[in-house]
């Protein structure tokens, strides 16, 4: 479905990513493992069409993405639920999402279900609807974000740094949903340090250091390895 062939990425005379490969197939979750700075966001940030390389080519269901715009891309089915949620504070949860949904404005129906499709999902969300977003807790705020990312139904999700701040429990209630939502259907690109969340419901990961890949593999390979059991899960 997704894949990173050769991707760099510069910022003047600073090298951020460098011969990035990546590959997503349809129906995987696939996550980004790494350190804050290590290159995992502009990776996002590319795909995304927020940051253009200036080497390699990004091509999503068969076809290169790199000329295409932020929101033309959003369009083709990539939706980025960004690290920090970057909600808008003074409007309504129900509002939120309604935006979330702004590229299928002219279809309420489907406005309307996607809407009971995050309801289920989050019934907190439903009971909290008429309440301004930012008076919500983090673990509220990062199911509002994840939500009004759905509104748009997405073919591919990418999910940057979910569990930031928030309580090992909400973490654990995120991550399921994040599998459930999976299971239903939805590839996920998963952006993450807490590596053992992470892998828990990853089939496969890649890990970044310095603006690079340095190791990646299967669940049950990164998991046997004893440097990143080391290094990003603390066994």
């Amino acid at each position: 479905m997704l894949r990173l062939q050769d991707v760099s990425i510069k910022y003047g005379e600073f090298t951020a990513i460098s011969n990035v490969n990546i590959e997503v197939k349809s129906g995987e979750i696939i996550v980004l493992l790494g350190a804050n700075g290590a290159g995992k966001s502009t990776s996002f940030r590319a795909i995304s069409g927020l940051s253009k390389p200036h080497q390699g080519d990004i091509l999503f269901q068969g076809r290169s993405i790199l000329k295409l715009s932020a929101d033309k891309i959003v369009q083709a089915g990539i939706v980025q639920c960004s690290e920090g949620r970057n909600l808008f504070s003074a409007m309504s949860v129900q509002e939120n999402l309604q935006m979330g949904a702004y590229i299928h404005r002219r279809k309420k129906q489907q406005i309307k279900q996607s809407m009971e499709h995050v309801y289920e999902l989050f019934p907190i969300l439903h009971e909290k609807r008429h309440d301004a977003a930012g008076s919500l807790s983090g673990g509220q705020q990062q199911m509002l974000a994840i939500g009004r990312a759905l509104m748009s139904k997405p073919k591919l999700m990418m999910l940057d740094e979910p569990s930031v701040g928030l309580a090992p429990l909400i973490v654990e209630q995120m991550f399921a949903v994040i599998q459930q939502i999976n299971q239903e259907g939805m590839t996920i690109l998963l952006a993450e340090q807490n590596a053992n969340a992470a892998l828990k419901i990853a089939s496969k990961g890649y890990v970044f250091e310095s603006g690079s890949i340095v190791t990646e593999g299967t669940r049950e390979q990164l998991l046997a390895n004893d440097r990143i059991r080391k290094a990003y899960i603390g066994a």
